[in-house]
């Protein structure tokens, strides 16, 4: 953490918990509102509920760790917690990367294909794509798991950081890591880049279907599906890619920790409030459920 600055560290504390209890908040509201609008039962917001579920466990599984550490001197985390909270990280992140893509193909869908988006994206093939994208990220992010455990740490046993991650975690290791720091650029690049690709292609197809839209509402409409996920894949890839596919010696002493405390603190509070602000059908459920509507 920040043992040096312990004004920071009270800083940081308020705002952690004021951020967690919205990020619950947020993500919590955006399930239960797509549960209970059937106005609300497509695609889209069938895979939002998922981004939700992701960024609940992504962040609560190292939140209350990291609050224990921020309220006092004792900054202590056993070995089986590091390697959980390290695992649910990897796995939440890796699966998002996968529905940020599958979102991306949904908004191909909704924007270039209108009058057969109900036949592509029926519920059955929905699930299947969800199911598929969980399987995955749990599945890879096991495999790197194991090869972490693997490597052995000889004693050392301060972790200078704020979460238990990969790198951080090699740091600690007594034996030459270049296998396991190569694996993980490889699996965060082939992770990052090939969804991101995906995401790209989607919306250049996205883009060239709406330059073709004469009508002002047609514009406003297909603006309206795709600006917010936009948005979102920004802040989460963004951070990421500075966080994973960036040479070690280029960061400085703190970087890596308020890098960490971005992404997994503040990005998982925007999305729900981005969805939530920017699309009319969500503040119209949002009013129906507060009985303003």
């Amino acid at each position: 953490g920040f043992s040096e600055q312990p004004l920071l560290e009270m800083t940081l504390f308020v705002i952690v918990v004021v951020f967690y209890l919205l990020t619950l908040l947020g993500n919590m509201a955006t399930v239960i509102l797509v549960h209970l609008d059937p106005w609300l039962h497509t695609p889209l917001y069938f895979f939002l509920t998922h981004l939700s579920l992701m960024d609940l466990c992504y962040t609560t599984s190292p939140v209350p760790q990291l609050l224990f550490n921020l309220q006092g001197p004792e900054k202590i985390i056993s070995y089986g917690g590091c390697v959980g909270q390290l695992y649910v990280s990897l796995a939440m992140g890796s699966t998002e990367c996968i529905l940020l893509a599958v979102m991306a193909v949904d908004h191909y869908v909704a924007v270039c294909r209108p009058l057969q988006c109900t036949i592509l994206m029926h519920p059955c093939l929905c699930w299947q794509l969800a199911a598929t994208t969980w399987l995955t990220g749990l599945a890879s992010s096991l495999v790197r798991i194991v090869l972490i455990t693997q490597v052995p740490l000889c004693g050392r046993n301060i972790i200078d950081h704020v979460f238990c991650e990969v790198p951080v975690l090699l740091k600690l290791a007594c034996v030459d890591t270049t296998f396991n720091q190569m694996e993980l650029f490889l699996v965060s690049a082939l992770l990052l880049l090939v969804p991101l690709t995906l995401i790209l292609i989607s919306y250049s197809c996205i883009g060239q279907a709406v330059w073709k839209i004469k009508s002002h509402e047609g514009h406003q409409k297909a603006l309206g599906t795709c600006s917010s996920h936009l948005v979102v894949v920004f802040l989460f890839y963004g951070t990421a890619m500075a966080t994973y596919l960036q040479p070690t010696a280029a960061t400085f002493q703190n970087q890596d920790k308020f890098m960490a405390l971005l992404y997994g603190i503040v990005t998982p509070i925007l999305n729900p409030f981005i969805y939530t602000l920017r699309d009319k059908d969500m503040k119209g459920a949002l009013r129906k459920m507060i009985g303003k509507d």
